[in-house]
């Protein structure tokens, strides 16, 4: 009996970053409608379910960062948010 080989976990610091929260839920929604099709490999499944945990990944950071600035905003306070988890 052989022994499966294992795929490497994803690499989130090779991934593409994508251009806004924008396109990061667009890429993620047709990620999605292409994997339900049913008409991909399981080989190309694979790497799209990692792109889609990286964007899904990149946009919860997203929206932690404005949540983190419309919290300083109602505690009275101006903090520019740079775009960026941190």
């Amino acid at each position: 009996m052989t022994k499966a080989a294992k795929s490497p976990p994803a690499d989130h610091s090779t991934q593409a970053q994508p251009a806004s929260y924008e396109a990061a839920v667009q890429e993620l929604e047709q990620l999605v409608a292409r994997m339900e099709s049913g008409q991909m490999p399981l080989a190309d499944m694979l790497q799209s379910y990692q792109r889609g945990a990286f964007l899904l990944s990149h946009c919860r950071a997203q929206l932690q960062a404005v949540e983190g600035q419309i919290q300083v905003l109602e505690a009275g306070t101006l903090k520019h948010w740079s775009g960026s988890a941190e």
